[in-house]
């Protein structure tokens, strides 16, 4: 098996859009393919949230791995979409403004919508600026700044991380390992439920592991995947077919048509698995029509296949 360095090289690289003050860099690149995992996402999380608020008997706190800039805290908390803050960001006007003028701006944008109220959020990223944003305008209840991959969590990052009740990642695996998901398991009380949308080009087998020697058991979503996003280039799109096919999946009807694909699995302690298994908690809706772009597909197989570019 490959290790997730290797795999992630196949993918296209994005860390410059991390490093900024504000979102308007990760809206704008990642929106232009077509980024939809947090809106596709989103209804399957929060029928998971009402599951698990029900099994408690309160409202849950998420750590968000990987949050960036707190979009999965929008998407949960306030009755908008990653489509759109998109073009939010995307008003010319907003590109004049200088980032801390945008951060004010964002603060009254957030604190006029209603809370739809689904959780509390704890943010979890290696990204200094994307956190501080995210909490500074009142996305996060609380942000951890760390890289769990190298260095264990902090005294003060245990305490963020005591009163959690999910666990949640919709784009970070391969970024993290299942070294990340061990600290932070090791740094809570109790045994959360844990939320992976993961790319199929990321073997999830060793994450899996980890939970079951901490007691939790994972179910894989059956018969659905969803959208992340269009591939940037003909590059990333090559590189992450032959990556598929070196693990032994067929790509027919899924990347090949020009988007990554990610899976859903939930790992829960095993009393509450047997109580509702994920199949009775969720229904689906994939995203795969929702690309306006144009997209590489590869028609048939082998030595005849063809790469072609589609226009949406």
């Amino acid at each position: 098996m490959q290790p997730c360095a290797t795999l992630n090289a196949s993918k296209a690289n994005f860390d410059a859009i991390y490093d900024q003050p504000d979102p308007r860099g990760y809206f704008s690149v990642l929106g232009a393919l077509d980024y939809m995992i947090p809106d596709v996402a989103a209804p399957v999380i929060r029928q998971i949230l009402q599951a698990r608020q029900k099994r408690s008997g309160h409202p849950p706190t998420v750590l968000d791995v990987g949050c960036s800039y707190g979009i999965n805290a929008v998407v949960h908390r306030f009755p908008l979409s990653f489509r759109h803050l998109r073009l939010r960001y995307a008003n010319p006007e907003m590109a004049a403004v200088d980032p801390e003028a945008l951060a004010q701006f964002d603060r009254h944008y957030y604190g006029s919508w209603p809370h739809i109220g689904a959780a509390r959020f704890v943010g979890l990223d290696v990204s200094a600026p994307a956190v501080r944003y995210a909490a500074s305008v009142g996305l996060l209840d609380a942000g951890v700044i760390g890289n769990f991959e190298t260095d264990a969590p902090r005294p003060e990052d245990r305490r963020a991380l005591h009163e959690v009740d999910v666990v949640l990642s919709t784009g970070c695996i391969g970024y993290v390992t299942e070294k990340t998901f061990a600290a932070i398991l090791d740094s809570m009380d109790r045994p959360p439920w844990v939320v992976s949308f993961a790319l199929r080009m990321f073997p999830y087998k060793a994450i899996a592991a980890v939970f079951a020697e901490r007691g939790l058991v994972t179910e894989k979503l059956a018969g659905a995947t969803f959208v992340q996003r269009r591939f940037r280039d003909l590059t990333e799109f090559s590189n992450c077919l032959a990556t598929l096919e070196k693990l032994g999946l067929d790509t027919a009807g899924l990347e090949a048509e020009g988007c990554f694909h990610a899976e859903l699995f939930v790992s829960r302690p095993r009393e509450d698995v047997a109580a509702a298994p994920l199949g009775r908690l969720v229904t689906v809706v994939s995203g795969r029509n929702r690309t306006v772009g144009t997209r590489f597909v590869r028609v048939g197989r082998g030595a005849a296949a063809q790469v072609l570019r589609v226009p949406s």
